[in-house]
């Protein structure tokens, strides 16, 4: 749910960055609309509750629904900067410098919209599983894959994720990184980290090594304001390189093989 990025969010728009995150009815958990009625996200749609085969089917028809569901809202947003009916955001939204990122299955519609529609400029998958067309087709855009440390990535599982990222990094023609941060697990990107009980966190630490949960966090803020600085602001890009010289615990995963 977008509330799980209210750091993330906040931190973009100390940068000047005009921030928008939705919900979708049936493919997030909990949707409550302006007239007070919830709609609930029915089992078969959740992916987290199925075998890895019948998940794999679900989120490859799922993909399309989020991606498109992306486009609606930017359209949205075409609309509100025309004549927004408030006068608020008329004028006041800069569509030619527009960027998406999300985590984990949101990391992946990202990276699908990307692929889908030439509106977006620049887009981060916050490790997420790449799935869809762009697996096979690739991209243009300038991206940016920052990943959990997902430990051995010989092992089968993380082997066959791996792939698929490296083949999409690897035909990026340029504004594009790789980078995994040492310590983390995917929780350490979202609020959940500094949510989830205080046991919990410090047995996820203790069990992988973990980084301080506020110093993952504040690593990711640093990341991805920073890429979106480069590729959307036209910042110099060796921000980026300052940036990886003040943390230490990113790496390249490629380094990991």
């Amino acid at each position: 749910m977008t509330t799980d990025f209210t750091t993330l969010a906040e931190d973009l728009a100390s940068h000047g960055f005009v921030v928008v995150g939705f919900d979708a009815p049936y493919r997030t958990g909990v949707v409550v609309f302006p007239d007070g009625r919830v709609v609930r996200r029915p089992p078969a749609y959740n992916p987290e509750t199925l075998r890895p085969a019948d998940q794999d089917r679900l989120i490859e028809r799922l993909l399309p629904m989020w991606s498109g569901d992306a486009q609606f809202v930017v359209g949205q947003l075409e609309r509100l900067n025309t004549a927004d009916p408030s006068g608020r955001l008329t004028g006041r939204l800069d569509l030619r410098r527009l960027g998406m990122f999300g985590h984990s299955f949101g990391g992946a519609t990202a990276l699908q919209f990307c692929h889908d529609d030439a509106r977006c400029k620049a887009g981060i998958d916050i490790d997420g599983d790449p799935y869809g067309s762009v697996v096979r087709e690739g991209l243009t855009q300038p991206f940016m894959f920052l990943l959990s440390d997902h430990g051995d990535l010989t092992a089968p599982d993380a082997r066959e994720v791996f792939a698929k990222i490296q083949s999409i990094y690897n035909r990026l023609p340029n504004g594009k990184l790789l980078l995994m941060i040492r310590g983390t697990n995917h929780f350490s990107f979202s609020d959940q980290i500094l949510l989830k009980s205080h046991y919990v966190v410090r047995l996820l630490e203790f069990l992988l090594g973990g980084i301080n949960e506020r110093r993952g966090l504040a690593i990711t803020c640093a990341y991805v304001h920073t890429f979106f600085d480069v590729y959307l602001k036209n910042e110099p890009a060796r921000l980026l390189d300052d940036l990886r010289q003040a943390c230490p615990e990113v790496q390249s995963p490629l380094q990991k093989r």
